[in-house]
């Protein structure tokens, strides 16, 4: 399992207080990396930080608001000042303040989905590549959504970012594929996460879960791991402006 031996390299996680985000945190101290787990709330990235430590890896947490660009710059520096380096990005923050028919939507949520899920992973991807660079390269993996290949019902906004999310992971692998940096998409499908906490609720789930899905259930966090970690390891070395689907065969 050498080539997926992470020893050495630096991980920035966004999004890592809990869900998708702590998993592959977890996941990518357990091989080695040393991780930088962040969010808006950095009391609820200590917790996931302390975890990893408390279970022999290495990790701290640091406070960033995608939608937030001066954080994008303080925690860089502080990054590149104390290690030195940053190998790995993932971008997994996200948000979905509306759910409902497209046409109330909110102009304030509309602003705000677009922040979080577009602009603060293109900014945050745009001011860790000059980093990467200067030492031979670095992988991205954005955390889009199945939402961006076939939009789902009451979340129209949401799906758009995560499409343009899609397409701005095969722009970046291709402008910087020859530079040593390779971008690659998760889209998770249905998954155990506050995000998707309204959608598991909803009367019916059960019944279009066992209709609709080819592993007729929801997903935990931890089945996500694995494609993230293949993407990020020498494993991927060839391997990039791709999006690898993990959602039960929802889109089949």
């Amino acid at each position: 399992m050498a080539r997926f031996d992470l020893t050495g390299k630096v991980a920035l996680v966004a999004g890592a207080s809990r869900g998708i985000g702590e998993a592959i945190a977890h996941g990518l101290a357990q091989h080695g990396a040393t991780v930088i787990c962040t969010s808006r709330k950095v009391a609820d990235c200590g917790k996931v930080a302390d975890a990893i430590v408390a279970a022999g890896g290495k990790a701290e947490a640091m406070t960033l608001h995608l939608g937030e660009l001066e954080h994008h710059d303080e925690v860089l520096d502080a990054i590149m000042k104390k290690h030195g380096r940053l190998d790995i990005l993932i971008n997994n923050g996200a948000t979905n303040p509306y759910f409902g028919p497209a046409h109330e939507t909110p102009e304030s949520a509309y602003d705000k989905t677009m922040d979080v899920n577009l602009k603060g992973p293109f900014y945050l991807t745009a001011k860790s590549v000059p980093h990467m660079l200067r030492n031979g390269g670095g992988s991205v993996v954005n955390v889009a959504s199945i939402d961006g290949i076939q939009p789902g019902q009451m979340r129209v906004v949401y799906g758009m970012t995560k499409a343009a999310l899609i397409n701005m992971t095969k722009g970046f692998a291709k402008e910087y594929g020859n530079k040593g940096i390779r971008v690659n998409a998760l889209l998770p499908g249905f998954t155990d996460t506050k995000l998707a906490a309204g959608l598991k609720d909803m009367p019916g789930m059960d019944k279009y879960m066992q209709s609709n899905l080819a592993i007729s259930r929801m997903a935990q966090p931890e089945e996500m791991v694995g494609a993230v970690l293949y993407m990020v390891s020498d494993e991927a070395s060839y391997f990039t402006g791709q999006g690898m689907v993990v959602d039960g065969g929802a889109v089949i």
